[in-house]
């Protein structure tokens, strides 16, 4: 629920670009704000220890309450000033404290199955990331709804999880050791896990906060097709698109539990000489890395954009930009 307001700004472009004027680069910032915000806010939780030293579900909570009212204060700022990518590198900064913590507290009820709770978490991430989608397709063309609701949905969040009851395996305080980041990279299994990480969440996120204003430019572009039609099916097609990462995420857990994450060969010294992925990550990754080229492909060559006799005012922001950092 709280994660909703990842992309509650992305989804209502469209409609503050009909609304207002502002810039490709002011648009791309409302969106790429929120990814630095987040990786701000996990480096700070990282070096101060923040969810060793608070209580989970404290943190949890005043995390979301703080995102949501961040979001929430939107609605009362003009959307062409700074304040509001101020506002979403806040809220980006507060899911720090909402979704590692989250996955925290999923795992203390861990035992073997692991991979399932984390497919979960993660696959909330996902319908949380949709919704706000959904809720611009049901506000209609009111883009002030769909801040709104994805606020009031991380509020619940925020009291919801008091009523968590954390697992027997919750982790023991640890300090933070500033060489562990070099083992990072020394460890060349690691590193590899890290970098494949990277550049899946470079390509996976540049399509989330994408895949809306493409789909609405593309259905705005069909001449049989009117403005408000064109945003309503934007919107569907980009819930559909992203939310059905839930499931895949449910799967990939479940089959990380049954097949396994890696294998490896093991020396005389009993200690791991390499690891590789299971079939399962090597096909996913392949099938990913097609359905990209295919993507680009096909975008580039048979746009529908490209196609249009009905010229209209598109106003698309860069596509670099709106990459995550």
């Amino acid at each position: 629920m709280a994660l909703a307001l990842w992309f509650s700004a992305t989804a209502v472009l469209p409609s503050l670009k009909a609304e207002f004027t502002f810039s490709d680069g002011h648009a791309a910032l409302l969106s790429s704000s929120v990814a630095v915000g987040f990786v701000c806010g996990t480096l700070i939780s990282a070096i101060l220890g923040l969810s060793d030293r608070a209580a989970p579900r404290r943190l949890f909570m005043y995390s979301a309450l703080t995102a949501a009212a961040a979001n929430a204060a939107i609605l009362l700022l003009d959307p062409t000033s700074f304040s509001v990518v101020a506002m979403r590198f806040i809220t980006g900064a507060c899911m720090a404290g909402v979704y590692p913590v989250g996955m925290k507290m999923a795992a203390t009820w861990a035992k073997k199955d692991t991979g399932l709770l984390v497919g979960l978490l993660v696959g909330a991430l996902t319908i949380g990331s949709a919704f706000p989608h959904l809720f611009n397709a049901a506000g209609g063309v009111d883009w002030r709804f769909t801040l709104g609701a994805t606020s009031v949905l991380a509020l619940g969040a925020a009291l919801m999880v008091n009523f968590v009851t954390l697992g027997p395996a919750l982790a023991m305080r640890s300090r933070f050791e500033p060489a562990a980041i070099l083992k990072a990279w020394s460890n060349k299994p690691l590193r590899l896990a890290n970098l494949g990480y990277f550049g899946h969440m470079w390509e996976l996120y540049a399509m989330w906060a994408w895949i809306g204003l493409f789909l609405h430019a593309s259905f705005l572009a069909r001449a049989e097709m009117s403005a408000s039609d064109a945003k309503l099916y934007a919107n569907l097609a980009s819930f559909a698109v992203i939310g059905v990462g839930a499931l895949g995420c449910l799967l990939g857990g479940l089959f990380a539990d049954r097949v396994g994450r890696t294998t490896g060969d093991y020396g005389g010294d009993g200690h791991k000489r390499f690891l590789r992925p299971c079939w399962p990550a090597r096909y996913s990754v392949l099938i990913l890395g097609c359905c990209c080229c295919c993507a680009w492909f096909g975008a580039s060559r048979w746009s529908p954009i490209q196609r249009s006799s009905r010229p209209r005012s598109l106003n698309f922001p860069n596509r670099a930009t709106l990459a995550p950092c």
